[in-house]
């Protein structure tokens, strides 16, 4: 101890190293969830967000939002060995401020990197009868997402 340490800054110091120290846990613990993930592991079960992205993941469908417009893929989505998806399912182009049309068939492709998802969405317009591309953007599992007007409307249901 120091001429000018007295018990209360000491109090104080070992009061920020156990906070650090229990920051920095629960941030090795949040990013072994994912890091740890290998060939045959599946897309881990949470809410993922990001900026004008959002994904909550089920164990037996996933439901994204791109903006103002959503969709769905059945899952549990088994990961490659390069910790990819390539993934059919369904997506709604035309859904703010008034839903419009059926879903159309979509195509969901993402990859992993500790707990960031890069996702992009592939959707075939039949109504426009053109190919939709949406992304890539980027989600983070535990964060809300950050949508603007268009929050997530729902909890995901049965892909047809």
């Amino acid at each position: 101890m120091g001429c000018g340490t007295t018990i209360a800054s000491l109090e104080r110091m070992a009061n920020v190293f156990c906070g650090a120290t229990v920051l920095a846990t629960l941030f090795l613990a949040a990013c072994a969830r994912t890091d740890s993930i290998g060939p045959g592991d599946t897309l881990p079960v949470g809410t993922w967000g990001g900026e004008g992205a959002g994904l909550i993941v089920e164990d037996t469908i996933a439901h994204v939002h791109i903006n103002c417009t959503f969709g769905n893929f059945a899952g549990p989505i088994t990961l490659d060995d390069n910790r990819r998806f390539n993934v059919a399912g369904e997506y709604v182009l035309r859904t703010y401020p008034v839903m419009v049309g059926p879903p159309q068939p979509a195509q969901f492709a993402g990859v992993i990197e500790s707990n960031t998802l890069t996702l992009t969405v592939a959707v075939n317009d039949t109504t426009e009868k053109k190919l939709v591309a949406l992304g890539p953007v980027v989600v983070y599992l535990g964060r809300e997402p950050n949508l603007g007007p268009c929050p997530i409307c729902r909890k995901p249901t049965a892909v047809r």
